[in-house]
């Protein structure tokens, strides 16, 4: 099946930056849960608990992605009638979800 057509990643410029800001962060967690792994006294729930922090703070981004994606694609190829790409679309799209 091709790609739907994309004419770019359409985030407000805020939500843009709140993503960015909250990817910084996530990759400060990454480098913390590595240096945690490194040591010998680390507790393992302790590393349960930051990899389950990283994970939703991805979750948060990619809900930011797809509302924007939802608004700026899906809606305007439902403007358009174009029910079948629309909804093609939204299955690929549950299958990252």
């Amino acid at each position: 099946m091709a790609e739907p057509h994309c004419d770019g990643l359409h985030l407000d410029p805020a939500i843009r930056e709140q993503a960015r800001q909250r990817l910084l962060s996530v990759r400060g967690h990454v480098e913390g849960v590595l240096r945690m792994l490194e040591k010998d006294s680390v507790y393992c729930v302790d590393v349960l608990k930051q990899i389950k922090a990283i994970d939703g703070a991805l979750d948060k981004v990619g809900a930011m992605v797809l509302r924007g994606h939802l608004r700026d694609h899906v809606a305007t190829a439902a403007r358009r009638g174009d029910t079948e790409a629309m909804v093609e679309e939204l299955m690929e799209v549950l299958k990252y979800r």
